[in-house]
């Protein structure tokens, strides 16, 4: 939770669409709410945070505009919350509409109960778009490929079948030629990032996955333990307690992305000889582990090393070597 500590004049919510905006505001005086809709226009809302007097908070919601409107808004309140929409409840309830929503969602952040999600202006928030770009790209590659495979199961040998055959095979090309292309800029840009060639030091993570942690990461230090961390990568389950009695556990909101590079950094890491295989193996032959367990084990502790090496700025050493 962003739980709002400190007192603010105003505090404004905003729920903005492409051709309407609708915001809401309340005072620290008051628990009323005002809200007003109108057209989007980024230079009038500017405007009318200008000219409220006074401390200033607001909240978005994350969307696909949400960087936009924290680049163009940040400067205009003394806080700026881009809150997690999955966590507004409230927003669900009762009727719907754009005004409805900027006012439930001023009055959870006058309560404090906006959950923040990050955004920044440093540059490495930049990476995020190559690898946005990179995974559609492998995406639409995947797909060419299965659909082949599906039409070279089914084909009966007809000239219309090989006309799409052809076309799938020039699309895959093209593909693999794109491909090829996002992945040497990934190098040229992990050569010009200390951060990058950091996290490229580690078993198992090469220059693909190095981008992509720190591109997501950006700031290791708003994670304020490597627990937290872990959970935030989708490889540790929460604990449900209730009454000091245990319901088991469950799956936290986490970054796929993460997963995904940690899981094949271990995959990658297991075949080597480095500390990280040797682990592996010590997992599996002394402690009997199953092997998924154990290549679990892996992935968290790359995980693990990972955040330590963000913290520290130092590269990986095999101590053994």
């Amino acid at each position: 939770m962003s739980n709002v500590k400190e007192q603010y004049d105003h505090y404004v919510a905003l729920d903005w669409a492409e051709s309407n905006m609708a915001v809401a505001r309340m005072t620290k005086k008051s628990d009323e709410v005002k809200v007003f809709e109108q057209p989007s226009d980024i230079k009038e809302l500017q405007l009318y945070l200008s000219r409220l007097e006074g401390r200033k908070i607001m909240t978005i919601e994350e969307t696909t505009t949400s960087q936009w409107l924290y680049t163009e808004l940040f400067g205009w309140v003394d806080k700026l919350i881009v809150c997690d929409p999955y966590r507004n409840k409230l927003l669900s309830e009762g009727a719907k509409t754009d005004k409805i929503d900027a006012i439930k969602l001023v009055q959870l952040l006058r309560s404090g109960l906006v959950k923040e999600v990050y955004h920044s202006f440093d540059e490495n928030i930049k990476l995020r778009n190559i690898v946005s770009g990179y995974d559609d790209v492998v995406k639409a590659g995947v797909r060419l490929k299965n659909q082949k495979k599906a039409l070279l199961r089914s084909r009966a040998g007809n000239s219309m079948s090989q006309f799409v055959l052809d076309d799938l095979d020039g699309s895959i090309k093209n593909y693999e030629t794109t491909k090829e292309k996002y992945e040497q800029e990934f190098k040229t840009l992990g050569k010009k990032n200390p951060a990058i060639q950091l996290q490229r030091s580690l078993p198992g993570i090469d220059w693909i996955g190095a981008v992509k942690i720190v591109a997501r990461v950006v700031e290791p230090k708003r994670f304020c333990d490597k627990g937290h961390y872990l959970s935030y990568c989708g490889l540790i389950k929460l604990d449900r307690i209730s009454g000091g009695r245990s319901y088991g556990k469950k799956k936290s909101r986490y970054s796929r992305v993460l997963k995904c590079v940690y899981k094949t950094a271990a995959q990658a890491a297991i075949r080597g000889d480095n500390p990280l295989s040797r682990y592996y193996r010590y997992l599996l032959e002394e402690k009997k582990h199953p092997e998924h367990q154990a290549r679990h084990a892996v992935a968290r502790r790359i995980a693990v090393l990972s955040y330590g090496i963000f913290k520290g700025g130092e590269k990986y050493r095999d101590s053994k070597k």
